[in-house]
């Protein structure tokens, strides 16, 4: 995330149109500011936008600020965003409360904008922390393409999703030809090398922002296609496939050719209750070992 203040987005969810003004006072121009003023509205409102920080107000008609903590915090979309409490309940418990919830503070009204806008510029500042750190977490060091820890994660959010929506989930496994092959003759620094080109080549080949490419392990990655049946991603493959050996890069030890090549396995679910993500990678595996029975440097479904 950008440390540029304008980057951050702030929810203030409040039923009274008094608050909003005061906590907008507290926010200023600095930060891009979404209004909620009831709890139906701020759940919406927070998984259209994914703001970076929510104010919300407790005592609401119909659903009340605990409501909307506890939904928010049972949504994987949402979980990871802090929310503050601004309240005029000062008992301590309610403070508890709130706090157990997974509000990250708890603001008693009446307030000193001062303070306020200290504790947004510090909780946005922590949160910018929390997210490079998660970022690096997720990134291989060699390729600079996300690493198996992310693909994990992704594939179980974007399998649930599908699960939900009742939509394809589409994965490319893809595997370098010979590459050990290739590690023996030119070294393990050209093969880094290597991997690095192909990584970059994989990535450039995948153009919609929903689309993930990850480093697998040693030669091996993957590509996830929310939203795409078999037919689209076997054409992604296809694709990924040429652009691989477009690169020309020599491989005088492979089997296939003179240069490096890259076998792909393309399948595709729509996953029900029940389904493991095992049964794609599965899919996806076996469609890979069709690819090289067939002699390699093609993809296969």
């Amino acid at each position: 995330m950008n440390d540029t203040p304008l980057q951050n987005k702030i929810l203030i969810v409040d039923d009274q149109p008094e608050n909003i003004r005061l906590l907008m006072d507290a926010v200023d121009e600095q930060y891009q500011v979404i209004v909620a003023k009831d709890g139906p509205t701020a759940i919406q409102r927070t998984i259209q936008f994914l703001p970076d920080l929510i104010l919300l107000d407790i005592m609401m008609p119909e659903m009340d600020g605990y409501a909307v903590c506890s939904a928010l915090k049972a949504n994987e979309t949402t979980k990871e965003i802090p929310i503050i409490f601004v309240t005029a309940m000062n008992d301590a418990r309610d403070e508890e409360k709130g706090l157990k919830l997974g509000a990250i503070d708890y603001i008693r009204k009446p307030f000193s904008l001062a303070v306020v806008k200290a504790r947004i510029y510090n909780h946005l500042k922590l949160k910018r922390k929390t997210d490079m750190l998660e970022k690096m977490l997720c990134m291989d060091g060699l390729t600079e393409i996300h690493n198996r820890k992310g693909f994990d994660e992704t594939l179980n959010r974007h399998w649930r999703a599908s699960i939900r929506s009742r939509s394809p989930l589409s994965l490319i496994m893809i595997d370098i030809d010979f590459f050990k092959k290739y590690n023996d003759r030119y070294g393990h620094a050209q093969g880094d090398k290597c991997l690095v080109q192909v990584a970059q080549t994989i990535n450039d080949s995948v153009k919609r922002p929903q689309d993930y490419v990850a480093r697998y392990g040693g030669e091996e990655f993957a590509v996830l296609l929310p939203d795409t049946e078999q037919q689209g991603a076997l054409f992604i493959a296809e694709k990924i496939c040429t652009a691989v050996e477009a690169l020309g890069i020599a491989h005088e030890s492979s089997q296939v050719g003179d240069h490096v090549t890259v076998s792909l396995g393309a399948a595709a679910m729509i996953p029900n209750k029940g389904d493991v993500e095992l049964s794609l990678i599965n899919l996806a595996d076996t469609a890979l070992y069709k690819a090289k029975e067939n002699g390699r440097n093609r993809a296969a479904h």
